[in-house]
């Protein structure tokens, strides 16, 4: 059973229908019990970094992701999802995120000729072998919604990377902790197949 972390993000629901249209069973919970006898977990995410603290903090819910990282279940941020992963963001200065991995959150850059936030399909460039990517090419194409990106502190980790106005960092796995920028779920055949590769490991 995969458990999506509800924190009143906005894009639980297709989450939850990506993996439905897979066959496997996902609920959306609160419950730390429930979560912590998941086979997976996911962290979805739309919104705003200090928002999206606010609520996982007034739902009980660091510990109970912690306690998950920490007991090596897999374990996916998806976009917003990725950036809590991380201490700090450009987006709310003062706000502590999960600091499960290192790296810093930062506004992309304002480039003639490019909107931001970033919203559409970008081709991946894959490396360093992501568990998350068996059975998709390079520069296979997924959906971005974004304004922020990573820039991992470890390069090992980074396990696909996109450029939208600079070098986004657009999938990251380090042992059982995996996250990506852009959202599986909407990105078509190759987003189900990184989805089902997850339902997988």
């Amino acid at each position: 059973m995969i458990a999506i972390i509800d924190y009143d993000a906005g894009n639980l629901k297709s989450v939850e229908k990506a993996f439905s249209y897979l066959g496997e069973k996902a609920v959306i919970s609160r419950d730390r019990d429930e979560i912590l006898a998941a086979d997976k977990v996911i962290l979805p995410g739309v919104g705003s970094f200090g928002d999206a603290m606010e609520k996982i903090r007034k739902y009980n819910l660091e510990n109970t992701i912690y306690d998950v990282v920490d007991k090596k279940t897999p374990f996916l941020g998806i976009c917003l999802g990725l950036q809590l992963l991380f201490k700090t963001s450009d987006e709310t200065p003062g706000a502590i995120g999960l600091g499960i991995l290192d790296g810093e959150i930062l506004r992309i850059p304002d480039t003639q000729g490019l909107k931001i936030p970033h919203i559409g399909w970008n081709s991946l460039e894959l490396t360093n072998n992501g568990r998350l990517y068996k059975g998709i090419d390079n520069q296979s194409y997924v959906y971005f919604v974004h304004s922020y990106y990573l820039k991992a502190k470890e390069e090992s980790i980074v396990k696909a990377s996109t450029e939208y106005g600079t070098h986004i960092h657009a999938s990251v796995e380090k042992d059982n902790v995996f996250a990506c920028q852009f959202h599986p779920e909407k990105s078509s055949e190759v987003g189900l197949t990184i989805l089902r590769n997850f339902a997988e490991l």
